[in-house]
């Protein structure tokens, strides 16, 4: 499965150069727009799965969900921290 993943995932980067350079930038910046236009679905679908998975907390598992709340706001201020070093 991780596999199949990898190749789609180098085959989309692999399109989207491609169209980026079908379109007229040059390589270097095709493959640079390519991996950031990846990058941001990838971020896209952790934040659809986290909203996903909290309202699934919050609707089923209540005493639950503030602990995760807690864990994820924890989390971002770790980020955070470990960004301004």
């Amino acid at each position: 499965m991780i596999e199949q993943n990898m190749d789609a995932r180098q085959q989309a980067l692999q399109f989207l150069i491609a169209n980026f350079v079908a379109q007229g930038h040059p390589v270097q910046y095709a493959q640079h727009m390519a991996t950031a236009t990846i990058f941001q679905a990838d971020l896209e679908l952790r934040n659809a799965q986290m909203a996903s998975l909290l309202s699934w907390l919050q609707q089923t598992h209540s005493d639950v969900y503030q602990e995760a709340i807690v864990v994820v706001e924890n989390t971002r201020k770790q980020f955070e921290q470990r960004v301004r070093q």
